[in-house]
């Protein structure tokens, strides 16, 4: 009996740590990167989890309207630096950090936080906010099935766009000298 506990045990403690061990390339909102690169070299890259809408209305349902969102899913979404930046006039010194967002239905907030490693939510992460920027809101051209960030690139600067359903929300960045 007492070996029968033990396989069990055992046989459970595999299970879980497989199951922890699961790869983020096979999840149901799998990882994904979006990346600007400045004509210096120095680069700006997103790491997020992509969400596919599945028929579910999104914004104001599914990702309540007025609440603070992970931007994406899984893990907290991570903005890398290795330049100084302004986005939408916030000064953004080179460095690590966590963005958040606040949809809305005619106008978003980009939450940048400099703490990092978080899951996600509930957000808890106030005190740690580097600034919170507006975003510009429009109808995206067709629906679209996987959150998706993405960087339209100019020189020095970039507009981050994220869309998703039929909403895509954006804003300028651009690298400080």
């Amino acid at each position: 009996m007492r070996k029968q506990i033990v396989f069990l045990t055992s046989l459970l403690l595999a299970f879980t740590v497989l199951a922890s061990c699961q790869d983020k390339g096979k999840r149901s909102s799998p990882a994904a990167q979006a990346l600007c690169k400045f004509s210096d070299g120095k680069t700006v890259t997103i790491d997020y989890s992509s969400p596919r809408a599945k028929g579910r209305k999104v914004f104001g349902e599914l990702v309540p309207y007025g609440e603070v969102w992970r931007t994406g899913a899984n893990e907290a979404t991570t903005f890398v630096t290795d330049a100084n930046l302004s986005i939408g006039g916030t000064d953004v010194p080179a460095g690590s950090y966590t963005i958040f967002t606040i949809p809305n239905p005619n106008t978003w907030t980009l939450i940048i936080n400099k703490k990092t490693g978080e899951w996600g939510i509930p957000y808890k992460y106030k005190e740690d906010e580097l600034g919170r920027v507006g975003m510009k809101v429009s109808p995206t051209s067709s629906p679209v099935e996987n959150f998706t960030i993405a960087f339209d690139q100019k020189g020095n600067s970039c507009t981050l766009t994220m869309s998703w359903e039929n909403t895509q929300a954006s804003v300028d960045i651009s690298e400080k000298k």
